[in-house]
């Protein structure tokens, strides 16, 4: 008896996970945020600002969500999506997120990286000169509105 007991002990607390976080994956679209569609990024409310901008941008012709804010590679494209689909989902549930929401240093090191992909040719004599903590110029740094500024 103590078998069938455990059975069912053990199908539940895999099951109502599993359960709970196809839900919820439904529920919130996570398909929607597999795909180059910049419309997924406004599923959620906080992105409506950042969404409305960049619709008005000059890279709003050139660049998608993904172009500046993804790795260029599959594995790198997908565990980034992974990686910030989490942390986005984990914080819209327990509303502990930062308003205006905030680049992380990862995600600003993606950012910068894809700024220079894109404008290597123009940005080659000043990627050779240091900022004042002894690195190369962060783009935002200057060009902090570029992709989605404000647009009043």
């Amino acid at each position: 008896m103590l078998r069938p007991r455990r059975a069912i002990l053990t199908a539940m607390l895999i099951g109502i996970p599993i359960g709970a976080g196809l839900f919820t994956f439904r529920y919130a679209e996570g398909l929607a945020y597999m795909s180059n569609d910049p419309r997924a990024c406004v599923n959620c409310h906080i992105m409506n600002d950042e969404y409305n901008a960049w619709a008005k941008s000059g890279h709003h012709h050139v660049a998608v969500c993904n172009d500046c804010h993804t790795p260029h590679d599959l594995i790198g494209k997908y565990t980034t999506k992974a990686i910030n689909g989490w942390n986005h989902s984990r914080a819209f549930t327990l509303q502990d997120f930062h308003d205006p929401i905030q680049i992380t240093p990862r995600n600003a090191r993606i950012l910068q990286e894809n700024c220079i992909r894109c404008h290597q040719s123009m940005v080659q004599d000043t990627l050779l000169r240091e900022d004042s903590h002894g690195g190369g110029a962060s783009c935002v740094h200057c060009h902090r509105n570029v992709g989605h500024g404000p647009t009043h």
